[in-house]
Parts: structure tokens; C-alpha cells; sequence
């Protein structure tokens, strides 16, 4: 058989041939929880394994699903592995209001997906509506092969980490960690050994007598996240949750958050309006704009190749420029500048320089150009010394046309992009 897809459903893992399609089989050295002759009904085609015309290899497949095996060991933890979310048509509305407008997504099992966007622009709303907070309008969220939709919170397999965090203020670290294990009627030692396991992974058991009231605010997000994880989800949705720290402590959460990620192996939702968070943490950016998805992608492929005006100006570091009846994104550090009658290869715009800012390792030159609008250009400390260009001073901003980006027209939810978030 050719093996064309292979994805991992609800503890089966199930392989998809051109020739044999929907037989579930264990990839070699690991042993499905059902008979491998079982068949998979209904066939789920939206499968992260993928493994196009090559032949089955049972290491590549079960590669994220071995991490949770691996986390157990190390930590004792008991981790499910990721699972992928899909959303078709998704739409949420607010009386008159749409806040989601049909959107369709689909997230890799044990990817780290951050949903981009302005305030009001929707991602908030549909990650409620993933985890089970907030009703859905129209439309199906699927988790792995299941239609969770209409279900409880506690039956989607996954859990949400809250912005404030939303810790018990009158109990224990340990406590608050092993809250959801009480509510199942879990014994307390079974539940306080559980949750010590989840804050050795967190690096917090020292704190476990601690009230919240006695933490940091990085303490605090340890502990919300320890309390996420107890259930085992498959997906955890993380609600802005380094908004609340100061910028040092957001450094180094985010590569906490990451490494965490990467060891648990289970699929990362997270909604931020910080382009560098989200270029910093995700494997797919899912950039969002009045309620739809106005782009989405690697970090890379979002920077390096934005397809609306929105996406170059929210994102940052593009000058949108318009020339030949044609708009273009151009990085600020693809744009060199000369000055008045000097050569030019390509096509060109004429400005005045107004204003010069220096940035450490290199000098930012803002540019109105004679258009009117406002364009910069990235200059490193060389090239501006060599040059010296001062406030005033006519030039000319030039590039590469092959590394400009075309952008289609405006799209009917565009809104003023804001101010970048540190």
C-alpha cells in the first residue's frame, strides 16, 4: 500500500492508502488502544501526519505522540497527546454585531497557533467558542475526529488558561493546581500527587503551600498553567496571557511557554495583538480582521509575503507604497535611499527626510514622501554613517522590485492598524 496520510485519532491511529483507505494499523513499535483490523468510521481527512506518496515510517508519525510518553517519564505526568482543531464556517454573532464571520481554520495536532489581531477583531470570541464559553451561531468545531460543537466545556478535551488567570485566592498553590481532579471526586492524595507532578514541570513546587496572593505575577501564570494541564487536554487555549507581565518577565515566559509546548506535544492555541509574540511562539499565525481571517501561515511566510495592505501595516516593519497604478509592501530594511539626482535601479519614490532615530544596532530614517504618505527605511549604523542623512534633506527611497510584495485591494473589514505592542 502507499501510504498518503497517517494521523492519530482519539488514541487510533489511522493510515489512509490509495489503495486500502480508513484501515486503522499501529505504526511499527506502538500498539493501538482498539484491534488494528478495526475500521476508522468515519474517515476524518483533515490528518496532520502527512506523508505524501512515501512510504509508512512509523517514527516520523508517532513522532509528537511519543513526547507525551516521554514527558511521563521524565515528570510522571499523564499527557494525551495533541490533538487538531478544524473550524468550518465558524460564526459568532452579537445581536446585530459579528463578531466571527464564517471563518474556516485548520490547526495541526501539536502545533503552536497564535490567532493575531486588533481588539475587536474576533480571535477572543473564537477561542471562547473552542473551549465552550460562548455559544456558536453557526458552524462546527471539530477536535481530532469528533464534532464538539454542541458539547460541555469538560468534554472537548481541552482547557483554557484565562487572562487574569483566575486563581483561588483563599487556597493553596497545590489546590488551586488540583481543583478540577476535586471536582471529579479524585481522592486528595491522588489529586496533591497529580498536581506535585504538574508543578515540578512548571518549576513551582516549592510555592505549593503558598496562597496566589504570595506569587509573582510569572509565579501566578505558572501556577494557571499547571491548573490548565491537570485534565490532561489535548488542546489548551491561552487567553493573552502574557499581557499582565512586565516586558522582561513576557521574554522569558514566552520561551518558557515554548519549551513547554514543545514537550508536552500537544496543541498550543493562543490570542495576542503582539506581532512579536506571535512571530516569537507560532508555528501558524492566523492574522484576523473584522471577524475573518485575513491571512494566515508560517511567521515567515506572514512577514515575508503579506497579500493585504492590513496584514504589511498591522504586522510592521513594510512600507506600503503605492507606484504604477500598483501597491507593493517593501520591508524597511530592503529600502535604500539616495539623495537627489544619484542613480537609481528600479523604481524609486521622492521624500523628505522627517525624522532620524537611532536604535542601537541600526539607525531608523522616516521619509514623507511626496505623495504624502509615510514610509521608513531601515539603515545599518554603517550605511547611515557613510551617508549621514539629516532631517530635511530631499531623497530618493528605492528597491528590488523582486523582493516587493503585490497587494490585492483593500479588504471590506480593514481597520486602522495599531500601535505596535512590546
Amino acid at each position: 500500500m502507499t501510504v498518503t496520510e497517517v494521523c492519530r485519532h482519539g488514541g487510533l491511529f489511522v493510515v489512509a492508502g490509495r489503495d486500502r483507505p480508513n484501515v486503522a494499523k499501529a505504526p511499527p513499535g506502538l500498539t493501538p488502544p482498539l484491534p488494528s483490523r478495526k475500521w476508522a468510521t468515519p474517515w476524518h481527512t483533515r490528518c496532520t501526519w502527512f506523508s505524501s506518496d512515501e512510504a509508512f515510517s512509523g517514527k516520523r508519525a508517532a513522532r509528537r505522540v511519543l513526547s507525551a510518553s516521554i514527558l511521563g517519564r521524565q515528570y510522571g505526568v499523564r499527557m494525551k497527546a495533541g490533538a487538531a482543531l478544524e473550524l468550518v464556517q465558524l460564526t459568532k454573532r452579537f445581536g446585530n454585531v459579528t463578531a466571527v464571520d464564517a471563518i474556516n481554520l485548520r490547526i495541526p495536532a501539536g502545533s503552536y497557533c497564535c490567532l493575531l489581531g486588533p481588539s475587536g477583531c474576533g480571535k477572543t470570541s473564537t477561542l471562547r467558542m473552542v473551549a465552550g464559553h460562548e455559544s456558536v451561531t453557526s458552524g462546527d468545531i471539530i477536535v481530532g475526529a469528533k464534532n464538539v460543537t454542541e458539547l460541555a466545556p469538560a468534554g472537548r478535551s481541552t482547557a483554557m488558561m484565562f487572562q487574569s488567570y483566575a486563581l483561588f485566592p483563599h487556597l493553596s498553590v497545590i489546590d488551586n493546581v488540583a481543583f478540577a481532579l476535586k471536582m471529579r471526586g479524585v481522592a486528595k492524595a491522588e489529586r496533591h500527587a497529580e498536581a506535585s507532578k504538574l508543578l515540578e514541570l512548571v518549576d513551582m513546587q516549592a510555592y505549593a503551600a503558598r496562597l496566589p496572593g504570595q506569587l509573582s505575577g510569572g509565579q501566578q501564570q505558572r501556577v494557571a498553567l499547571a491548573r490548565a494541564l491537570i485534565t490532561s487536554p489535548q488542546i489548551l487555549l491561552l487567553d493573552e496571557p502574557l499581557s499582565a507581565l512586565d516586558p522582561f518577565l513576557r521574554l522569558r515566559m514566552r520561551a518558557e511557554l515554548k519549551r513547554l509546548q514543545r514537550e508536552l506535544g500537544i496543541t498550543f492555541i493562543h490570542v495576542t495583538h503582539g506581532q512579536d509574540e506571535a512571530m516569537a511562539l507560532a508555528d501558524l499565525v492566523v492574522l484576523m480582521n473584522g471577524g475573518r481571517i485575513e491571512q494566515q501561515g508560517t511567521p515567515r511566510e506572514i512577514f515575508n509575503h503579506p497579500r493585504t495592505e492590513f496584514t504589511a501595516r498591522f504586522i510592521g516593519g513594510h512600507n506600503v507604497i503605492a507606484i504604477g497604478g500598483e501597491t507593493f509592501a517593501v520591508r524597511n530594511d530592503r529600502l535604500t535611499l539616495k539623495r537627489s539626482g544619484e542613480g537609481v535601479d528600479g523604481p524609486a519614490v521622492a521624500g523628505t527626510v522627517t525624522e532620524v532615530e537611532y536604535q542601537g544596532t541600526y539607525v531608523m530614517v522616516a521619509i514623507a514622501a511626496d505623495d504624502g504618505t509615510e514610509i521608513s527605511a531601515q539603515l545599518a549604523e554603517s550605511q547611515f554613517d557613510a551617508a549621514n542623512y539629516s532631517v530635511g534633506e530631499r531623497v530618493l527611497a528605492t528597491w528590488n522590485r523582486a523582493l516587493a510584495s503585490p497587494l490585492t485591494t483593500r479588504s471590506p473589514a480593514t481597520v486602522v492598524s495599531p500601535e505596535p505592542v512590546a
